[in-house]
């Protein structure tokens, strides 16, 4: 059985698609979860957002942020205030997975996918977020097709898992629901650059869907 990292065969969305049989919906209630009914921040938590977020923004006039920066300055105390590190969730990082695959070239041999995720939320033993983190450097579309792949290993098809991407100055979540025919949608990008700290947005997202998955589970 031939293995391959998940990285080198599964580069674009029309792979990922092919791969698993997966479809974008088309439908617009699909992934509300990243657009309503989301709770107000307190003011102790805009004010480290607005601190992340200058701390960014300082780190990166002087050149690209390798990915161990980002979860450093942006995505650790983010996942904090989420409270992404506190019970009832545990983190889990560097997470080897496997996807078994057809293989495009012989659909009767299979192939082993191997890759690793960054940041890996578990509640009660349901994967909840996938966080891939890359380097400022990185254009965030090559995230999507490998968050899909990762997000197709959660053991639990009967509810949806949620995955965020974050080059540390962009972010993006996406929904995935494997029940039937696999079909997932993304959210808009949230980015660093506009004068408005959309960072208050991905914690609110953030905040929601933690909540949702521990009412689900409970």
């Amino acid at each position: 059985m031939i293995q391959t990292a998940i990285t080198q065969r599964i580069t674009t969305i029309s792979e990922a698609e092919r791969q698993f049989n997966l479809v974008r919906t088309a439908d617009i209630n699909f992934f509300p979860e990243w657009r309503e009914n989301l709770a107000d921040l307190t003011d102790k938590e805009k004010t480290v957002l607005d601190r992340i977020k200058a701390r960014y923004r300082y780190h990166r006039a002087n050149g690209h942020l390798a990915e161990g920066l980002v979860n450093l300055v942006v995505l650790s105390p983010l996942l904090e205030l989420a409270g992404f590190y506190d019970p009832p969730f545990q983190m889990q990082g560097e997470v080897a997975v496997e996807v078994i695959a057809l293989v495009p070239i012989d659909e009767v041999n299979e192939e082993i996918l191997r890759g690793r995720i960054d940041f890996l939320v578990v509640s009660k033993g349901l994967w909840m977020a996938v966080l891939e983190s890359k380097g400022t450097a990185i254009n965030l579309d090559v995230a999507i097709p490998q968050v899909l792949a990762y997000m197709m290993v959660n053991p639990n098809a009967e509810k949806p898992v949620f995955g965020m991407a974050t080059n540390g100055g962009e972010f993006f979540f996406i929904k995935l629901n494997r029940q039937g025919t696999p079909q997932y949608d993304i959210s808009r990008i949230f980015s660093l650059l506009p004068l408005q700290n959309e960072l208050h947005d991905v914690l609110m997202i953030l905040k929601k869907l933690g909540s949702q998955i521990e009412d689900d589970t409970n």
